[in-house]
């Protein structure tokens, strides 16, 4: 058995130097679940103050009681992406709590799978209207402020290694992160002159709790389809399998990549995409899962 590619140190381990983003408000959309409250804690460690964005309290009382833990300065606002009078409001909040936003996370996302020939219209609105539609309006007001105060800022947006690739049951999904890294380039040429950094994240498997259910059929696929779907313990096992790593993404390492991209350190960083997947995406071996149309996971109307 090959040994896989090594771990990384520990969580809570310093990658850069301390304060690096002292005195600096980061506004992180999603940022109450699964990756982007892990992105959001390692900018608090680094000293920044963050504002967690989210539709939902629950998520952003978490994603709030998560960074204090490390001792960083926190405020959870509700936002939803899709509204750009819901987008003014979220960052005038924010940046009266903690001050000026000039670091913005679009992490929020949608995602269900299902067959392409069984998406409807709506299907395919709901999850692009947030992914494309919502990183766009997210970053034109932050760089409605940073303009408005003659500032720098930075942005970073997040896609799937999908966008690269395709994927079954993943035609709306992957189109809109597609369609996400395009804007980063385009975003970066237009705004880098202003000051304005535009960079992206590609996460490859990155376990967490937060993970949908549904989503969770992708994971239990064998690689090639040969043997039975994950049950427990097994699970890990074929999520290592499938990595030409060995092990999947910690998620401290996907908080890494996306202070150092958001950091003074990659000053002159902008237009990229980072794939943070263990070399995942060049390795693709999904078979397609079992998918239920939306329609059919609704309970019959009364």
């Amino acid at each position: 058995m090959y040994p896989g590619l090594p771990e990384p140190p520990p969580l809570g381990t310093a990658m850069l130097p301390p304060g690096t983003f002292a005195g600096v408000t980061v506004f992180v959309t999603g940022g109450g679940t699964g990756l982007g409250r892990a992105m959001a804690v390692e900018f608090a460690r680094c000293g920044a103050a963050v504002g967690i964005a989210s539709r939902d309290a629950a998520h952003r009382e978490r994603g709030v009681a998560e960074v204090r833990s490390v001792g960083g300065e926190a405020v959870g606002v509700p936002c939803d992406v899709r509204d750009p009078e819901a987008i003014r409001g979220a960052f005038d909040a924010v940046e009266e709590a903690l001050g000026p936003v000039t670091v913005l996370v679009n992490n929020a996302a949608a995602n269900f799978p299902v067959a392409a020939a069984d998406l409807s219209p709506n299907g395919w609105r709901a999850v692009t209207d947030i992914v494309l539609d919502g990183t766009f309006l997210c970053s034109h007001e932050l760089h409605r402020r940073c303009a408005e105060r003659q500032s720098p800022g930075v942005i970073l947006n997040i896609l799937a290694t999908q966008a690269f690739t395709g994927g079954p049951g993943m035609a709306h999904a992957a189109a809109a992160k597609a369609g996400v890294g395009n804007l980063t380039k385009s975003l970066a040429v237009e705004w880098g002159p202003e000051g304005i950094r535009v960079n992206a994240l590609a996460p490859g498997l990155f376990p967490h709790e937060d993970m949908r259910e549904d989503l969770k059929v992708l994971r239990a696929q064998p690689p090639h389809g040969d043997g039975d779907t994950a049950t427990g313990n097994d699970q890990a096992a074929i999520d290592a399998r499938r990595q030409p790593a060995f092990r999947t993404g910690r998620r401290h390492e996907l908080g890494w990549a996306a202070t150092y991209l958001c950091s003074p350190f990659a000053a002159f960083l902008t237009g990229h995409t980072l794939v943070v997947d263990g070399g995942n995406h060049l390795r693709r071996d999904f078979v397609m899962p079992p998918v239920t149309p939306i329609r059919d996971q609704l309970p019959p109307r009364t």
